[in-house]
């Protein structure tokens, strides 16, 4: 056998038997074994709601995915009109779950602007800098623990730990309004900030877990552009809990509510959302074969509980890795100033955030109306309101309040731009320990601005002209970096199709055998860089 295909034989770990015709299958997919090999549903789900089994279940999943390419891993084994169904059906299940989620997380974000504006500061006796330093301490937990995080989630199952990971920083938000200083709050948000690192991370790999590469753009685009809902929603909430007349300050109102209702759904998740395609519990056991058999031709894998090193080191010598992450560092925007009484800056965000669902969903349905490979050309389109915007701060003279708020709206559409970015990573990463740490990466580096809120100093007042003058630079940057993630893979791209040409040629020579079928690759493990495919 030639030695390029038997490291990739070997880099799977499966027994390959090749055939003629390439309809190649292996050890785990001979009809004769799959009495031995089947996971029963017991297995997978438990005998009832609240078994083991079905509220923490590490069972390894090879022997289901073995049975779904065995059963429907053929060209045309699945019923296009089966399919589509299965696809809505996913769509319920999933979706809803995760736009929740980020809808919380954005409104949870926001709590501690909106306890400024109703009095934090005063109560707390906190200066300028501390208002500034409590924005930023929050990313000191989350890059402290994003990565331990990451690996930690992929010894457990995705969607528990997640749930899990929501209930406690909605316990924290609710310890916040006991804050009696800067420095108990402080503590309370470098805690909120390590328990909210996984959130993203996880979001982006049910994602892949569930759709296929086409779908993950629009998918991603729908969970993502909750945060809207969280912009809009988060002012309502702000706007409402601001007129409580308790006997509480109006600002612990604020982490009170919403502390309250992140636990109460962070409980609910852990028995909704499912962990994988062969552990969804609202599936059959067929629509859940179906629906990891389909997901063959991503080649990036379903899920995988073994952290390999090798793929660490990987992950930290790959390009792209460190495009992600430097997408992420421009990405974070913090924009002040307009000159609006407190309770009517609550309402701004209601607009705002209709916006940005409005530009996430404009970026998706051009994104699917465009030939292949066009994401990155969408990406930088999207890029240019927001640059048009910025700039609009810097001219627009400061009376000039409805252009300057003309200006606002216009910088909500980068969002489009980092939504297709972030389907950039699931569609382009494989291997279940490099795929979780490139994941992490890109929210590290959002993280690692933790100098933003200090762009906007007090002295710059009202035109901020510093803060505003870093947002230009970092939008324009990104689009740098979208321009060079193509480059990228246009290379890449080229040089896979010369090593497979090469190979193949070399094969037929020999007389040995083609290059490894699909299916011995779809879920092996294999990284971007091992698998041809």
């Amino acid at each position: 056998m030639d030695d390029a295909a038997s490291k990739l034989k070997d880099a799977a770990d499966v027994d390959v038997a090749y055939t003629e015709d390439i309809d190649v299958h292996t050890t785990a997919l001979n009809p004769t074994h799959m009495h031995t090999l089947t996971l029963s549903d017991e297995d997978l789900l438990g005998t009832h709601l609240f078994s083991r089994k079905r509220l923490w279940n590490r069972v390894p999943l090879d022997e289901f995915y073995a049975e779904a390419l065995e059963r429907y891993g053929k060209e045309g084994a699945i019923d296009k009109e089966v399919e589509k169904r299965l696809v809505r059906k996913i769509d319920k299940l999933i979706l809803p779950c995760l736009a929740v989620c980020y809808a919380f997380y954005y409104i949870d974000k926001t709590t501690l602007s909106y306890a400024a504006i109703f009095g934090i500061k005063d109560d707390l006796h906190l200066s300028g800098s501390e208002y500034s330093w409590l924005s930023s301490v929050f990313y000191f937990g989350w890059l402290a623990w994003g990565l331990p995080s990451n690996v930690l989630m992929q010894k457990c199952p995705t969607g528990k730990y997640l749930a899990i990971n929501i209930m406690l920083w909605g316990i924290l938000l609710m310890a916040q309004a006991a804050s009696r200083n800067f420095s108990e709050l402080a503590a309370l948000r470098i805690l909120s900030g390590a328990f909210e690192a996984i959130a993203d991370p996880s979001f982006m790999l049910i994602t892949a877990m569930f759709y296929t590469r086409s779908e993950q753009p629009s998918r991603i685009s729908a969970w993502y552009s909750a945060n809207g809902i969280g912009v809009a929603g988060g002012g309502l909430l702000g706007y409402a809990i601001g007129h409580i007349k308790g006997s509480l300050a109006s600002w612990k109102y604020e982490f009170l509510i919403i502390g309250a209702l992140c636990t109460s759904w962070g409980i609910i998740l852990f028995f909704l959302l499912p962990d994988s395609p062969p552990t969804a519990p609202t599936l059959t056991r067929e629509e859940r074969l179906i629906a990891v058999a389909r997901l063959k031709a991503n080649q990036t894998g379903v899920d995988n509980k073994k952290f390999k090193m090798d793929q660490l080191k990987e992950c930290v010598l790959d390009i792209k890795t460190w495009l992600f992450f430097l997408l992420g560092l421009f990405s974070t925007l913090i924009i002040r100033g307009l000159g609006f009484d407190t309770l009517e800056t609550t309402l701004l965000g209601i607009p705002q955030g209709a916006l940005v669902c409005i530009w996430i969903g404009l970026g998706a349905y051009l994104n699917d109306r465009l030939p292949p490979n066009s994401r990155t050309y969408v990406c930088i389109l999207f890029m240019l309101p927001t640059i048009a915007g910025t700039l609009g701060f810097l001219l627009a003279p400061q009376h000039a309040s409805t252009g300057r708020l003309i200006c606002y709206y216009l910088t909500g559409s980068y969002q489009a731009s980092f939504v297709l970015g972030l389907s950039l990573i699931t569609s382009n990463t494989a291997g279940q320990t490099k795929k979780q740490l490139t994941t992490a990466l890109i929210w590290l580096g959002a993280c690692v601005d933790i100098s933003g809120p200090f762009f906007y100093r007090a002295q710059d007042a009202p035109t901020y002209r510093l803060g505003i003058g870093n947002m230009l630079v970092s939008n324009c940057i990104e689009v740098l970096i979208f321009v060079a993630l193509r480059i990228y893979f246009m290379r890449a791209n080229r040089l896979r199709s010369a090593k497979v040409a090469k190979d193949t040629k070399a094969l037929s020579a020999t007389e040995t055998g083609p290059v490894p079928h699909e299916n011995e690759t779809a879920f092996s493990d294999l990284t971007d860089w091992q698998n041809v495919k």
